[in-house]
């Protein structure tokens, strides 16, 4: 497709990564922004190597050699990967009505940009979609030729919302003990194998369990509100960051690092009805989501076995 200069303002979240920043950057630059917000936090006092790395990834980011306003947003202390994520999106949310979020290992396809454009102005106004998400792991499994399809679960690795949605998120999931002494998960999972994963997720996570998580807790936020996403029937976006140096992407053998990145067709073919693909959430929920995906086939094995048998002794 022709090169596309974004409409959107741009996020993108950094920290010590120069490699994986250097290629998502450049995908920034060809989409040229109007306007460009760097999150990053500061380096971690027990590793030494992280200032040198976390400055080298500050001096990538910060040559915009394009007609674009930047906004910095550099964390005095280490943060962590939770709240450091959640506190910069809510900065940027306080200074524009929507915008486009990238992390430091999620590579966009060029024509992501154009797809995150069309949404946000289609769906500006519909408050029954709460995200724009570019990731696909359905690995060819489709069920219309529309150009995307409606889900329950946001992905985070590249995405696009407004401030009208983000307003829900909350870090701290204070509902959440409310939501599941009322068995509000079964109504809306409906599966019990569904709800004793996510009861178990939301638990650690409210309990800050799982090493910093942020994700989670915009999936229950999104949750709450009866909130749909729009996901590509293509795959939009790449994790290069399976390297053994991140946090959540630990397992190098997974299927999902390094995911080919495919083009979206335009002008897009619009769904006619807004209904969530249940075939296709199933399917997520059972690979991705079972039970974690940073984990190793061999411990998900495991976890999937306690859980069922968990399920058979109630």
């Amino acid at each position: 497709m022709t090169e596309w200069q974004t409409r959107t303002p741009v996020a993108l979240i950094i920290f010590n990564r120069p490699s994986t920043t250097e290629k998502v950057f450049a995908a920034v630059r060809a989409a040229k922004p109007p306007k460009l917000f760097l999150i990053a936090d500061a380096p971690r006092n027990d590793r030494p190597e992280d200032p040198a790395k976390c400055a080298a990834v500050k001096a990538i980011v910060e040559q915009v050699d394009w007609d674009c306003e930047v906004f910095k947003n550099y964390a005095e202390t280490n943060l962590g990967c939770g709240v450091r994520p959640a506190t910069g999106i809510d900065w940027v949310f306080e200074q524009v009505e929507e915008a486009i979020i990238l992390e430091d290992d999620c590579l966009p396809h060029p024509s992501f940009f154009r797809y995150c454009d069309e949404m946000l102005e289609y769906y500006r106004d519909n408050p029954r979609i709460m995200t724009v998400c570019g990731l696909n792991i359905q690995f060819g499994r489709r069920r219309t030729q529309d150009s995307y399809y409606f889900s329950r679960f946001n992905h985070c690795w590249g995405w696009a919302s407004w401030r009208r949605a983000w307003k829900h998120f909350d870090y701290h999931m204070k509902l959440w003990p409310e939501v599941k002494a009322g068995g509000w998960l079964t109504d809306l999972l409906e599966d019990d194998y569904s709800v004793k994963i996510w009861t178990d997720v939301f638990d650690k996570t409210a309990a800050d369990q799982l090493n910093g998580c942020w994700d989670f807790q915009w999936i229950f936020s999104a949750w709450l509100q009866g909130g749909l996403a729009v996901l590509p029937n293509v795959n939009l976006i790449s994790n290069i960051g399976f390297a053994g140096d991140g946090t959540h992407t630990l397992a190098k053998a997974s299927e999902y690092d390094n995911m080919p990145l495919e083009t979206l067709e335009f002008p897009l073919q619009h769904p006619l009805f807004i209904i969530r693909d249940r075939q296709a959430d199933l399917f997520t929920q059972n690979t991705y989501y079972d039970y974690h995906p940073g984990l190793t086939k061999k411990v998900k094995n495991k976890l999937r076995r306690l859980i069922k048998g968990s399920l058979v002794k109630q």
